[in-house]
């Protein structure tokens, strides 16, 4: 399962630039890779897990903006079509590396 974030934050003052990258630096506290520029994803293994990220992204949020998380399954993570570009680091190196223990 995997959480990905998605925000678009205001950079035009002193202010909203520093709270910007408080932001950024907490999803990377927290275990989330960049995707893409604004676009971050982590991987839980259940939904109860996934909730408590939630609850810590929505605390260090900062106060305008907009943030949008949303939770998938692998299958559907792996389904994501890549249209124009090349597949992330993390996307090649946590595919090579899946394993099914049976």
């Amino acid at each position: 399962m995997r959480i990905i974030c998605f925000f678009d934050l205001p950079t035009e003052t002193l202010k909203q630039k520093r709270m910007y990258r408080y932001f950024r630096k907490t999803l990377i506290s927290n275990g989330f890779e960049m995707l893409q520029y604004s676009v971050y994803v982590r991987t839980c293994p259940n939904r109860v897990f996934a909730k408590k990220f939630y609850k810590r992204i929505t605390e260090k949020s900062p106060g305008e903006g907009h943030i949008r998380l949303l939770t998938v399954t692998e299958k559907q993570f792996e389904d994501m079509m890549l249209i124009i570009g090349e597949k992330a680091k993390q996307e090649e190196k946590i595919g090579a590396n899946r394993m099914v223990i049976l």
